[in-house]
């Protein structure tokens, strides 16, 4: 995260994956970005504030019908997320990632589903 207060902005979070500019940069991004605060006209004045490395299959990981990390933080949407929260929030994309890997692995090893 970049210095600032933390808050998930109303029209956030807004993801951009590698390759992609958003509207605070330039030139594309060569990480994943999920940004909190920033990214609109009404608040470009401030710094935006984002989490990066954030892969597109761990933005796009869903539960239950649910993106899980963009529906983490709209949940918190107008408050300041905490040094707890933003802990628990890097810890949940690691969690996110190693299950992508282990989903991966078990496929490979297993083929085609459902097994006939």
């Amino acid at each position: 995260m970049v210095p600032g207060d933390n808050a998930v902005e109303r029209a956030h979070p807004k993801y951009y994956a590698p390759g992609e500019v958003p509207p605070t940069e330039t030139v594309p991004l060569p990480k994943g970005r999920v940004y909190i605060s920033g990214t609109t006209r009404k608040t470009a004045s401030k710094p935006a504030q984002y989490f990066e490395g954030i892969p597109p299959q761990v933005w796009e990981f869903q539960v239950g019908g649910y993106q899980v990390l963009d529906k983490w933080l709209k949940d918190r949407r107008g408050r300041a997320l905490t040094q707890d929260d933003l802990e628990h929030y890097r810890r949940i994309v690691v969690a996110l990632s190693r299950t992508i890997e282990l989903m991966e692995q078990i496929d490979a090893r297993i083929g085609a589903w459902p097994m006939q």
